[in-house]
């Protein structure tokens, strides 16, 4: 049995959430916090992908990430970096896939932490810096860490953006969704079964460690 697409899934679902959830503070934090011209629109385009069939997504980023992109022309052959068919187009088709499922939770977080507490704060004399890292972090962490937690669910999960972006190649590329895909599509039923199971069982040990973790915390 080949293990390495549990290795590279693993790595690929944790690298993708710390990304997201670096991410994810910034935008939930203005959405909830601030008004600002095309903040409807930046929440709808985050949102998208809860919508749009995983392969559309995983074109769009196929079309921007590719060597024949300005992007992907630039990342190629100025930084040296190469997406496209490689882990790290993986990592980025689940941050874009997990991101809105980070920020939603988050949002609804900070949008429950109490402005008059904020403000009494800002009257004391902290800057923004401190009042977020005080207050608003702290009172928000619930809604932070769930949202974490079903970024790293769905980063486990991904697959129709993943295969679009970073394919199908064994040893490299090959997550533990792809990999059942693959086994399916060949007719070994007995791998497919014994990734499913594997999947399975990750997926729902993550979700309960964590589910208790949020549970014992005020």
């Amino acid at each position: 049995m080949d293990f390495f697409p549990l290795y590279l899934t693993i790595k690929v679902s944790f690298t993708a959430t710390v990304i997201t959830a670096a991410a994810g503070l910034v935008l939930s934090w203005l959405l909830a916090k601030k008004d600002f011209f095309g903040k409807t629109l930046l929440d709808a385009v985050i949102m998208q992908p809860l919508v749009m069939p995983p392969t559309v997504l995983g074109y769009y980023l196929l079309s921007a990430l590719g060597r024949g992109s300005a992007l992907g022309g630039f990342l190629s052959d100025t930084l040296g970096i190469d997406i496209v068919f490689t882990w790290k187009g993986a990592v980025i088709a689940s941050v874009v896939s997990s991101l809105p499922l980070f920020v939603k939770p988050a949002k609804a977080a900070f949008e429950g932490v109490s402005v008059e507490l904020e403000d009494s704060a800002r009257l004391l004399g902290k800057s923004e810096f401190a009042v977020v890292r005080s207050i608003t972090l702290p009172l928000a962490k619930r809604g932070i860490a769930a949202g974490a937690v079903m970024a790293f669910a769905r980063a486990t999960g991904e697959f129709g953006a993943t295969l679009m972006v970073a394919g199908n190649i064994p040893g490299v590329t090959q997550t533990l969704p792809i990999a059942i895909y693959d086994a399916a599509q060949s007719g070994d039923g007995f791998t497919a079964n014994i990734l499913v199971g594997i999947i399975t069982v990750f997926s729902l040990t993550v979700l309960y460690v964590a589910g208790r973790f949020l549970k014992g915390r005020d």
